[in-house]
């Protein structure tokens, strides 16, 4: 699992932008952790996006992830 989510942040974040300052590198990667948490369903989620799942599992009681 970790290793799909290096290989997106890579091909994604890390290899489509060029960073001229640490405080540049901190936006833009924070930028693209908002849009991959909050604005994109995933497929292990359901397809949720982990802000939705994490509410649903708030109001279900849900602890883990099912398996989709």
């Amino acid at each position: 699992m970790i290793e799909s989510f290096n290989g997106r942040f890579r091909d994604e974040c890390l290899n489509a932008n060029v960073f001229v300052s640490l405080h540049d590198a901190r936006q833009k990667i924070e930028a693209w952790r908002i849009d991959y948490n909050e604005h994109r369903p995933h497929g292990s989620l359901g397809n949720l996006t982990p802000r939705e799942f994490a509410e649903q599992a708030a109001r279900t009681g849900l602890q883990e992830a099912p398996n989709f």
